[in-house]
């Protein structure tokens, strides 16, 4: 990726808009420094019920990261897709260029980059899927060839944008943060277990109200009493009429992601969260770097070791 730098004029960075904080990857703010960069929240609609409180936070992040652009995205909605493209043609014809303007999109595993490129693709020039797409993480697994968004004229090329396989963070502070990260696809669903999984999420379906669930099952906090319920309501059922557990949890985690109970965040958004954030990632790129100077040092010592072992024999 870095190699290709040269000759990218702007950086899209994808983050998922349900866990804003949590799908930040700190070694995009590593090694993407200084470059002109633009943040998008995908999946709005699966995070927004569209209330005042969603506003303000929205604008309490596009404050916070002033004098970086942020948009926020629903790639099934073309009125918020022709936002990012009128952002795209501009930052392309202030770039005064004849040979046209070359972007890449990068993020974390999942946070719905190719649905982007695909959703800005049909839009910006009205063609068809260009980006494989997939509910779980790791279908782009290479950098991908730059696709056309917006067309051309007589004077310079058109906007292309540039794929990138999702990258993961490289350290996950906390057993919660990891639970939104695969809650909201980022990680494989075999890594942590469905029943894991639908207990955090029955744990903030409660922060919200119950009722969210209420279809399914009765107030609670026992997530085997609740995919129980589930099961029963779902037909879901094993031999015997035993529950099927997994496959209730499964079920019920799918129906989130796309937006069926409930639409809110799992990240709390303040200033204080997201000061806390900054430093966060701050310190992680500080032992990040030491760790490399680390590295180097070793196999300097090592390369040095070599060389005296070979001039002694």
């Amino acid at each position: 990726m870095k190699t290709m730098l040269s000759s990218i004029d702007l950086i899209i960075e994808c983050r998922d808009y349900r866990v804003p904080l949590s799908s930040r990857n700190p070694l995009f703010e590593a090694n993407l420094a200084g470059r002109e960069r633009l943040i998008i929240y995908t999946k709005q609609d699966l995070g927004s019920a569209g209330k005042e409180q969603d506003r303000l936070r929205e604008e309490t992040i596009r404050e916070w990261y002033k004098p970086t652009s942020v948009l926020f995205s629903d790639h099934k909605n073309p009125r918020s897709i022709k936002k990012i493209l009128s952002f795209a043609a501009d930052h392309a014809a202030a770039g005064n260029t004849l040979t046209g303007s070359r972007m890449m999109i990068v993020g974390m595993p999942n946070v719905g980059k190719s649905s982007l490129i695909n959703a800005l693709r049909q839009v910006g020039v009205h063609k068809g899927k260009a980006a494989q797409t997939g509910a779980q993480p790791g279908v782009t697994r290479k950098i991908g060839t730059t696709v056309k968004i917006i067309e051309g004229t007589e004077e310079k090329e058109g906007v292309y944008l540039m794929d990138t396989p999702g990258v993961f963070v490289p350290y996950v502070p906390n057993a919660e943060t990891m639970l939104k990260l695969a809650l909201c696809g980022s990680v494989k669903d075999t890594i942590i277990s469905p029943t894991t999984l639908a207990d955090y999420l029955l744990y903030q379906m409660n922060l919200q109200t119950p009722a969210l669930y209420r279809d399914w099952a009765e107030p609670t906090n026992d997530i085997m009493n609740f995919l129980a319920a589930v099961a029963k309501k779902t037909g879901r059922l094993q031999k015997g009429g035993l529950p099927d557990i997994d496959a209730s949890a499964l079920w019920m985690i799918q129906r989130w992601r796309n937006g069926h109970l409930g639409k809110f965040l799992l990240d709390s958004v303040t200033e204080g969260t997201l000061d806390k954030d900054r430093m966060d990632v701050k310190n992680l790129s500080g032992s990040l770097s030491q760790a490399r100077r680390t590295a180097r040092d070793v196999r300097r010592q090592r390369s040095k070791s070599r060389g005296n072992t070979q001039t002694e024999i």
